[in-house]
């Protein structure tokens, strides 16, 4: 059994590929998949989400890319002079889907009732078809605790080497939001802060070259 309840969870969407192991495709839900799917806001750049399924917790990753899927873009088949009437189409549907591009940063661990997080390359390959939800603001913390309760963000270096084109810009985004979260206190607080500064100064750089 996983370690993370699904009960009121926020489902994105499932595993439909993989192009590395640390580096998978999300096909997100639509009106055709669920009653209620996932809002624009829920699959965003950045979005922590968790891998589960009925079994277990297998990873933890961050959205780092989407791409929306056309099948019907550049075809050169024939054309309607209309849009399709429902009457005498009642079983067109609509094949566009919304693809999430999603680096794995680590896993969710249990000891006893605590949750903590071990950050790195999951050493598991998750299935297809996995499920795939949005992690909520507790468990996000949680995942930036180790076993002992210390602070730790160490999947920093493997986010900008793995985070796709927009790596750095999404470490300072994760960054921005983990100091504006207000769960961190003290050191914890200002080391965040001032790694924050530092990317974003790199940032701030490298758009003046």
């Amino acid at each position: 059994m996983d370690i993370t309840s699904r009960v009121d969870r926020c489902r994105l969407g499932k595993v439909v590929k993989s192009n590395s192991h640390c580096d998978y495709v999300v096909q997100v839900d639509d009106q055709q998949d669920v009653t209620s799917p996932p809002c624009p806001e829920d699959c965003g750049f950045g979005q922590f989400v968790s891998f589960d399924d009925e079994t277990r917790h297998w990873a933890v990753g961050l959205v780092y890319n989407s791409q929306l899927f056309n099948p019907l873009f550049l075809n050169q088949g024939p054309r309607l002079s209309s849009e399709p009437d429902p009457l005498f189409t009642p079983d067109l549907i609509q094949e566009t889907r919304t693809l999430l591009g999603v680096v794995l940063v680590g896993v969710l661990a249990a000891s006893g009732e605590d949750r903590y997080g071990i950050h790195g390359v999951p050493r598991v390959v998750v299935p297809a078809n996995t499920p795939v939800y949005k992690m909520a603001a507790h468990q996000v913390y949680r995942f930036h605790q180790t076993q002992d309760g210390r602070s730790q963000f160490t999947y920093y270096s493997h986010l900008l080497r793995a985070g796709g084109l927009f790596a750095t810009q999404l470490a300072q985004q994760v960054l921005a939001e983990l100091v504006s979260s207000g769960q961190f206190q003290g050191s914890d607080q200002k080391a965040l802060t001032v790694l924050n500064k530092e990317i974003s100064w790199k940032n701030s750089l490298g758009a003046l070259r």
